[in-house]
């Protein structure tokens, strides 16, 4: 079991500076921390011991590790989250978290006494799920699921791929792109397989992964339209990808969908605006995503009994205005 000590020996700092990076980050200067942030990520430390004594005492605070904001699908999940815990007396601990970031952001949460917590930002191999459920905290992943497969809220990640790749197929597009997320998380990994099964094959050139932020996205859709022949249409892994490409795509004069069809994969309320009314592949029941997982938390908070949830919902293509015939 790694201790604060291993992490203190391989940040090539004291134990006591690893407790304050943990407890007091703000103390402690910007170089010291990411040294020690380095350390905690390499031996995926988390303080057990220290965690479990916090949850044995009843607590109504409920800790959210949720992705970051400039994605709406994490303002809309959030807000649904924290509206309905407070309904419920209930309190939120809120951490917009990147992935870079999720070790330290781990291994400073359990160290508050919590209820149960709820993750949008789990890899599909995370130490994580394991620490949990070893010290019986309740706690739901949604968007993102571990390998494991078990306590999880989610849509239907490889169909939505597959239906995304498959309405830009029937439209005529035979030079179809793919820009999405990280391979290491779940919901980009099994959109990829779907759009894969619906085209069979993709071309090296017209995959592009881990783009984690507007920027990438950007080099992304620059990268794509700058090859010899670009493609007439991209399946964006989440509608947060797709507006950065809409975005980039009306400043550099291309015409949507005339010039270029672009579809997302969520159904976030943005899509639907209307002077964007992207194309989108989401949940047919079009719930919150957010508002499923806390609901289902509570329950397991205030159960004795702890059931296994596994909670996929089944997808549909809204065809709106990004997307056209070739």
């Amino acid at each position: 079991m790694v201790s604060s000590k291993d992490v203190a020996i391989q940040a090539g700092v004291s134990q006591a500076t690893v407790s304050r990076v943990l407890n007091h980050p703000d103390r402690v200067q910007a170089k010291t921390r990411d040294k020690v942030q380095a350390a905690i990520e390499t031996l995926k430390y988390v303080p057990n011991a220290h965690a479990r004594s916090l949850v044995q005492d009843k607590t109504k605070l409920i800790t959210l590790l949720s992705g970051p904001l400039y994605n709406p699908f994490f303002v809309e999940t959030t807000s649904a989250i924290v509206n309905y815990a407070n309904k419920k007396g209930y309190q939120v601990n809120v951490q917009f978290v990147q992935d870079d970031e999720l070790a330290l952001a781990y291994a400073t949460a359990i160290q508050t006494k919590v209820a149960g917590m709820i993750l949008s930002c789990v890899f599909l191999e995370d130490a994580i799920f394991e620490q949990l459920t070893h010290m019986s905290i309740p706690f739901i992943t949604y968007n993102r699921k571990h390998a494991r497969n078990e306590y999880f809220v989610e849509i239907d990640n490889k169909q939505a791929g597959y239906l995304a790749a498959q309405h830009l197929q029937r439209l005529g597009h035979k030079r179809i792109a793919f820009i999405g997320g990280s391979q290491k998380v779940s919901t980009f990994h099994d959109r990829f397989i779907g759009v894969k099964q619906a085209l069979g094959t993709l071309l090296p050139e017209l995959v592009i992964h881990n783009t984690a932020d507007k920027e990438e996205v950007a080099k992304a859709y620059a990268q794509l339209m700058q090859l010899p022949t670009p493609p007439t249409a991209i399946v964006c892994g989440a509608d947060s990808i797709a507006l950065a490409v809409m975005d980039v795509a009306y400043k550099a004069q291309v015409k949507i969908p005339e010039e270029l069809s672009i579809i997302g994969i969520d159904n976030v309320e943005d899509s639907r605006h209307g002077a964007i009314q992207l194309t989108t592949v989401g949940s047919i029941s079009e719930r919150n995503l957010g508002l499923v997982a806390i609901q289902e938390l509570i329950k397991m908070i205030e159960n004795e009994k702890k059931p296994c949830i596994q909670i996929t919902e089944s997808v549909k293509v809204f065809s709106r205005s990004t997307t056209q015939r070739c």
